[in-house]
């Protein structure tokens, strides 16, 4: 499993995407100094992520369906600290 941030938010949504949905690869990648000067960006950091998730539950799930796990993961951050999430839900094998 690769984690390339680690911040507090980075690390939280790496805990509650490991505990909910047990994936076999996981990245999150805080994006946030891309967005430096734009909408929704955070002065404390941590406001735009990037996650890639395999996990064998994403198997014979819509690309939406995988997204919408994720999401119902991580809903509470969402709406209350990150901005923006962007998101690659593969199955194993894919």
């Amino acid at each position: 499993m690769t984690i390339t941030a680690t911040g507090p938010i980075a690390r939280e949504i790496t805990e509650r995407l490991q505990k909910s949905l047990a994936p076999t690869r996981l990245v999150v990648r805080d994006e946030s100094e891309k967005h430096r000067g734009h909408a929704g960006h955070d002065a404390r950091g941590e406001s735009h992520f990037f996650v890639e998730i395999e996990a064998p539950g994403f198997a014979g799930l819509s690309r939406v369906a995988r997204q919408r796990q994720v999401n119902a993961a991580l809903a509470d951050l969402l709406a209350e600290r990150v901005h923006a999430l962007a998101i690659k839900a593969v199955a194993p094998g894919e």
